[in-house]
């Protein structure tokens, strides 16, 4: 888990000192593939707490949430339809419920 910290702070870090401007007709991308990639990352994170954490299923789960979720992005928008907004709100959702498994984790470790 401390790897995974790690990864994110430096990632977190890199972002900071190198600041990158996504064009505008890129926007709804990036963001659905940057919320599909910290759903993968949650998900790691509690699978690593539930003593589940697979490298192999992280890895395929990050790369093909982010490429899935770019395709509905991009038939989206070929469509007319907002299909982006499905893809936040179902990756959204997993975030908070894998952020609140995570808390509940933490607080156990905590009391005992």
């Amino acid at each position: 888990m401390i790897i995974v910290i790690a990864g994110l702070s430096l990632g977190i870090l890199l972002g900071m000192l190198c600041p990158l401007d996504i064009p505008v007709a890129y926007s709804r991308l990036f963001s659905v593939a940057l919320i599909a990639t910290l759903d993968s990352v949650f998900g790691g994170i509690r699978a690593d707490m539930d003593g589940k954490f697979d490298n192999t299923i992280f890895l395929s789960g990050f790369f093909v949430n982010a490429v899935l979720a770019a395709i509905l992005v991009y038939l989206g928008d070929k469509l007319g339809i907002d299909l982006y907004m499905v893809a936040l709100i179902a990756f959204g959702l997993r975030i908070f419920q894998n952020l609140a498994i995570i808390r509940r984790y933490m607080l156990d470790r905590k009391n005992n």
